[in-house]
């Protein structure tokens, strides 16, 4: 038998069993695609990360996310317990202060807060973001796939795809209450997203609790994961769409999400906004924990 370490990452938390959990495999350079695949079925986390060695000269490591389902182009939380445990576990805060991770949608570049020998904070700088126009449907039959009442949506801010490695159904929402209170038809709404390449559809109200900015909620039955806990990609994709459709003004901002706390597993993602003229850098921080690691045995052939 081969053995293949294997990590469960919580991330955007300091604490077990909240945030969003990952399973990490920081070896993965002899796996096959079939192999990586059955691994991320059987650990069943939202997303795990592949670390293989990278192909740009630029990237310190090469990364590939899998669902239990199938493999996506971009995860964050994973991006975040992944390099959380390399700068922990595996040394890398003794000779470096970031990592720049290789994947599907170009390179990501992850740094890290050190106080008193120990890892903080880590912090990704995601893609460019973009927006669109979202497929056309009325918003009662968005509050319907979403299940919720119409009249819960937020009109003030429009129903937008949003990108920064994932599309993403952004949907404004008046209240946290109405946020909790969403219980989507999954098998609709993977249809509806299959049928418009949307990895994710995305809750958001400026309503959060004392301390936060924004709450949000996800769910991406699409790809195999009915709701994600806490979502890296996502929310970056929100902060571009709150940027680009002017509804934060262009300069620096800083914001706190909340998200998680529907389904007992709280989270808090720290964003910071750069805007110039030409450019939208988006940076999503947040803690980790590591909760489980183990190994699992494959047969050598």
């Amino acid at each position: 038998m081969r053995p293949i370490r294997v990590y469960h990452v919580d991330a955007f938390t300091q604490n077990p069993f909240e945030g969003n959990p990952a399973g990490v495999v920081p070896d993965a350079g002899n796996l096959t695609l079939a192999h990586m695949q059955k691994i991320a079925n059987q650990l069943n986390l939202p997303e795990t990360a592949f670390l293989l060695p990278a192909t740009d000269p630029k990237a310190d490591f090469r990364v590939r996310y899998f669902t239990p389902q199938e493999e996506i182009h971009f995860c964050g939380h994973a991006t975040i317990a992944s390099v959380w445990l390399l700068a922990n576990e595996y040394g890398w805060a003794d000779r470096a202060e970031r990592i720049t991770l290789e994947t599907h949608v170009g390179l990501i570049p992850v740094q890290w807060e050190q106080r008193d020998g120990k890892v903080g904070k880590v912090t990704m700088t995601q893609i460019t973001p973009q927006v669109k126009e979202a497929p056309f449907r009325d918003q009662a039959e968005i509050a319907r796939l979403i299940g919720m009442d119409a009249d819960q949506l937020d009109e003030r801010y429009p129903i937008k795809l949003a990108y920064t490695g994932n599309w993403t159904l952004v949907v404004p929402v008046k209240t946290h209450q109405a946020i909790d209170a969403a219980k989507p038809n999954m098998d609709e709404l993977a249809a509806f997203n299959r049928q418009y390449a949307i990895s994710n559809t995305h809750l958001f109200t400026f309503d959060a609790k004392p301390g936060f900015d924004l709450y949000t909620r996800d769910f991406a039955p699409a790809i195999g994961i009915p709701e994600d806990p806490v979502t890296g990609a996502a929310n970056g994709a929100l902060t571009g769409y709150l940027v680009l459709e002017n509804i934060l003004g262009k300069e620096q901002t800083r914001l706190t999400i909340g998200q998680g706390d529907a389904i007992g597993r709280p989270g808090t993602l720290y964003v910071t906004v750069h805007s110039t003229e030409s450019d939208v850098v988006i940076q999503v921080g947040g803690f980790a924990h590591v909760t489980l690691e183990g190994v699992l045995r494959l047969p050598e052939s």
